[in-house]
């Protein structure tokens, strides 16, 4: 007979704390809405060493950034479909490519999303102190501020961060699309920062376009995110993430294309202390009032861009607990649907790397997007293994695209570390094996436990064993009486145990006259120790009692103010401890509450 014992949730009551589509735009888009700030600029930095010439292959690379960018679009609205339950490159890689591939996968999707934290907040506070400058003393504590409040709201719940959010994000998407739409139909810029044309300083090749590609790519970071996290949306999810996804994939190329097409039509070229982004909405709007709200909302969407990574790491994490890749911690689920143990570490990891970079964005952006391109590559390839497999109408037109999509992340991946690898990338290759052997060894342990509790067989029935319950005592008191009682209902045979001295052999002569004026009824052992310990006696007392259950039960007191526990002894703590660590007894702590 089985008894149910709560209510289980509704899907009403669960689907208040999950997205929308405008709310998975604004929960888990903000990283690669807030792309389009550095990433036309990590083109023209690379490009403007070739001179005029170089910044004429501005837009020719960012075509190919957008084609890159529609590939990954409609192959993670395929990967949505085909893996509802989350994970983006790590459920598809766990699929099709096997648990080692996927803990590649896994292990890159983890650093990309600390690193995206760090590396957002950091920007927006980079952004803050260059307006303010007063405030660079305290750009440290400014990054832990931002990411303390970013934190307090996601373990509110998703649904709530997204509600929060969705007002920068469609400042920032309507004045950056204002900045396109007005630029395009100025004649003349107006506005200018940079004066004059560069000179033509070497000729353009392909490796040197390939280097400008593979920092573009940088604005590609986050379309992964949706995939990964189609659990948080509602019921229908997946409809919902697809449309998310077509939605933050279209809204990003209009972006980047726009803005590198008035790049390419008011000349803009890299000067010190002025982004590009900045330099582009002067020319297009001047330097009125549209111009501080592109860059106020610029500042606000880079430091919230960091939710991208709360909305997508916790998903991945309870996924590989679930398969035992991860503590199983990391699965619960608060009342909010908050799995606030992916929340919490998240937070430590990328305070970590805050504090350990002092706050400064230019520290971290080299290990930035190294990561994600393994994980692009990982499931575009097991994207072409799934469709093989399984073999739908149209599967080869999806493969071909799947496959292309592999080769040209996978090229980005080789190039961006081969160029960032010498300015701190290194660190990301070594960190990125570490974590995998880190999570094989959560993996074997669970497998040993497991196999240890016979998970997965079935067990013989179960048999009565006979039971002892040992009750600890050292005086004649309430205290003791209420400890036999408790006993007296946990088990069939009952004893006390008192540990004492040989130099104490007086006070226990009178404790046992003590106790058999009491008469409980219960047996008295007496357990003699020269080394005056507390838990090794009874621990040596209990292996002579191989062949039954042993309970012990250790009665504490609890006194009624919390002051009052410095005036404690902390005894049964410290037998407990020994016991649990150096016993099978099942050790049980009865606590005794005094009131006034």
């Amino acid at each position: 007979m089985t008894a149910t014992l709560f209510r289980p949730e509704t899907s009403h009551t669960a689907d208040r704390h999950r997205l929308s589509v405008v709310g998975g735009l604004a929960a888990l888009s903000l990283d690669a809405m807030a792309s389009v700030a550095y990433g036309p600029e990590a083109i023209v930095l690379v490009l403007a060493v070739a001179g005029g010439t170089g910044l004429g292959f501005t837009l020719p690379v960012t075509v190919a950034i957008a084609v890159l960018l529609a590939v990954l679009t409609l192959s993670y609205r395929q990967v949505i479909a085909a893996f509802p339950d989350g994970g983006g490159a790590y459920g598809v890689s766990r699929a099709q490519l096997g648990r080692r591939a996927s803990l590649v996968a896994a292990a890159s999707l983890i650093v990309d999303y600390v690193l995206n934290v760090a590396v957002s907040v950091a920007a927006g506070v980079a952004a803050l102190t260059s307006a303010f400058p007063a405030l660079l003393p305290y750009r440290l504590w400014l990054c832990l501020g931002v990411l303390a409040l970013i934190t307090a709201i996601n373990l509110r719940g998703i649904a709530e961060s997204a509600r929060a959010f969705i007002v920068p994000t469609a400042v920032f998407v309507g004045s950056i699309l204002t900045v396109v739409v007005v630029g395009l139909f100025r004649s003349t810029p107006a506005a200018t920062v940079a004066s004059g044309h560069l000179q033509n300083l070497q000729t353009v090749g392909i490796l040197f376009l390939l280097k400008a590609f593979a920092n573009g790519c940088a604005a590609l970071t986050g379309v992964e995110a949706i995939a990964n996290a189609v659990p948080s949306f509602r019921t229908p999810r997946v409809r919902r993430a697809q449309r998310a996804e077509v939605a933050l994939g279209g809204l990003l190329a209009v972006m980047l294309l726009g803005i590198a097409v008035l790049i390419g039509k008011f000349s803009i070229h890299p000067v010190d202390g002025v982004t590009v982004l900045s330099q582009v909405t002067a020319a297009s709007l001047g330097n009125g009032f549209g111009y501080y709200v592109v860059q106020f909302s610029t500042v606000v969407l880079l430091a919230l861009a960091a939710n991208t990574s709360f909305g997508g790491l916790p998903v991945l994490a309870q996924l590989l607990a679930k398969h035992h890749n991860l503590p199983h911690v990391f699965a619960l689920r608060a009342e909010r649907q908050v799995y606030r143990y992916g929340v919490g570490f998240l937070a430590l990891a990328s305070a970590l790397l805050l504090v350990l970079a002092n706050g400064d964005m230019n520290t971290l952006v080299p290990l930035f997007a190294i990561g994600v391109f393994v994980g692009f590559t990982l499931s575009q390839t097991g994207m072409v293994r799934h469709w093989f497999r399984s073999r739908p109408r149209g599967w080869r037109g999806k493969a071909a695209l799947n496959g292309f999509g592999a080769l040209l992340t996978g090229l980005a991946a080789i190039v961006v570390t081969a160029t960032k690898f010498g300015e701190g990338g290194w660190l990301i290759v070594v960190a990125l094996p570490v974590l995998v052997l880190l999570m094989e060894w959560v993996h074997r342990n669970y497998r040993r436990i497991g196999d240890r509790l016979g998970l997965g067989r079935v067990p013989p029935p179960p048999r009565p064993n006979r039971s002892l319950v040992v009750v600890p005592v050292h005086a004649v008191s309430r205290l003791t009486r209420d400890a036999l009682a408790a006993a007296l209902s946990l088990g069939e045979h009952v004893e006390a145990v008192h540990v004492t001295h040989p130099e104490e052999e007086a006070s226990a002569r009178e404790f046992v006259e003590a106790w058999e004026r009491w008469h409980p009824d219960v047996p008295l052992v007496q357990v003699y120790d020269e080394r005056r310990r507390l838990g090794e006696p009874i621990v040596e007392h209990l292996r002579r009692h191989d062949g039954c259950h042993v309970f012990v039960l250790i009665a504490e007191v609890e006194p009624e103010h919390v002051w009052q526990r410095v005036l404690q002894n902390r005894r049964g703590a410290v037998l407990a401890r020994v016991l649990r660590r150096r016993s099978d007894a099942v050790v049980c702590r009865m606590r005794f509450r005094i009131r006034a």
